[in-house]
């Protein structure tokens, strides 16, 4: 064989087209697309480990490029072919009730959950599975509106995810000028009730030394915050947000602060909605700082009252009406015993059926334990602030020594923890 003839064939040979084996043609023909049923049906019926993670790779990457309509269709599969199975339940029982051994309590507890739990922890187990079902759940957070048969498939990922986001899996880290900035991007974008407009006023909010940040990440979802909490190391409890967010202000050596003042918390994962981390973090970031800063006495938050003016519009349109004038804060001063009156009948008076406060910042903090320690007039006098709470916020007090005590006695009670100053502020509807 000639130099040339070898080199034309070596040529001829890496571009020419490979011959299939007929017998594996099937390998590479084109199959046809997988409908949604049959994509969900892999993924429960699979038996392998490993066939059990493609299939759900298949599925999760499959929802989450279905149209709206479509993911509806396909949470309503779930809902009527993936639940309890009620006759082998019933037998399950049954079998129990005759002869009370771990074998059949542990074959009844099984058959006792829905089928789609087990295709969630299949999907959970798939490369980021854990945020990605958390966006999903986002989705159908939106459809359970208008679509409420659809609440019992949120209520198994929310069952799951209580136990997969519980207090032993959180980690606390703080955040500060210093962390990467694409978590500080989100720290942004998540900031839900004093709005972040710029780098320099994130800056502003973590980079002088009176100024803390802390959040809570899973170690599912490393690059993602669950939740964060500003923090403003003062001498005395703040009566206004201005004077803690303003850039141009005398700092506080943290060493001769005495309060430690939570002016802003965040939720930052929608798909999280209804389980709670706020009451671990607050706890957790106070008895930290307590530690690290000997000389802090007081905890508190500054926050808004964002159910009032809507409450408010319903209840006292008049009132209401006088508050949409307002040109300018200062305005809000010849209604002031009028709005007073008007919170305390708001925070006294609970039109709940569960006799739970009306407010449902006033629940989460009451709730954890914590007491209303101080009613702040003028306390948010930004446009966001008068339209929530009629420019009205609150301090509410977290002492660590005895808020579990207060938690009991509001959750037993429905008993508002009050100081004596926040008394007096709302003493006219107080003493009724």
């Amino acid at each position: 064989m000639t130099k040339i003839k070898f080199f034309q064939e070596l040529i001829n040979s890496l571009f020419e087209k490979p011959k299939i084996n007929k017998s594996l043609n099937f390998l590479f023909d084109k199959k046809k697309p997988l409908t949604t049923e049959e994509y969900v049906e892999n993924v429960a019926t699979a038996k392998g480990e490993v066939s059990a993670l493609g299939h759900a790779e298949l599925l999760i990457t499959h929802c989450e490029h279905l149209n709206d309509s479509e993911l509806i269709k396909f949470f309503e599969l779930l809902r009527k072919n993936y639940e309890v199975n009620t006759d082998d339940l019933l037998l399950a029982m049954q079998n129990y009730e005759i002869k009370k051994t771990s074998e059949n309590l542990v074959k009844l507890m099984k058959l006792s959950e829905p089928l789609r739990r087990d295709i969630f922890r299949r999907c959970n187990a798939i490369s980021r599975g854990t945020v990605r079902l958390v966006n999903l759940r986002q989705r159908l957070l939106e459809f359970t509106i208008k679509k409420p048969e659809l609440r019992a498939v949120d209520f198994d990922l929310v069952y799951l995810f209580k136990n997969w986001f519980n207090r032993g899996f959180l980690i606390l880290r703080p955040i500060n000028w210093e962390t990467p900035a694409h978590i500080l991007e989100k720290i942004i974008a998540y900031e839900a009730v004093h709005e972040i407009n710029s780098w320099d006023e994130l800056r502003a909010r973590l980079a002088p030394k009176d100024r803390r940040c802390f959040a809570f990440f899973h170690p599912a979802m490393q690059d993602e915050p669950i939740i964060f909490v500003e923090v403003a190391l003062t001498r005395e409890i703040p009566s206004n947000i201005q004077n803690v967010l303003q850039k141009e202000r005398v700092f506080v050596d943290p060493e001769e602060a005495k309060v430690a003042v939570f002016y802003s918390i965040s939720n930052c994962q929608k798909g999280l909605t209804g389980i709670s981390f706020g009451n671990f973090l607050i706890k957790q970031v106070a008895t930290d700082l307590s530690f690290e800063l000997k000389n802090l006495k007081k905890f508190v938050t500054l926050s808004p009252i964002p159910g009032f003016r809507k409450w408010m519009k319903n209840k006292y349109p008049k009132l209401d009406l006088k508050i949409e004038k307002v040109k300018k804060p200062d305005q809000l001063s010849k209604i002031k015993d009028d709005l007073l009156n008007c919170l305390g009948e708001y925070f006294f008076k609970s039109e709940r059926s569960d006799q739970m406060p009306n407010d449902t910042v006033a629940r989460f903090h009451l709730g954890n334990g914590a007491s209303l320690e101080q009613i702040n007039f003028l306390g948010d006098v930004s446009s966001n602030g008068i339209d929530l709470s009629g420019g009205l916020m609150v301090n509410y007090l977290y002492d660590l020594e005895v808020v579990e005590q207060n938690h009991e006695t509001f959750i037993l009670e429905k008993k508002i923890n009050i100081s004596k100053n926040a008394q007096n502020s709302l003493m006219k509807y107080y003493n009724k």
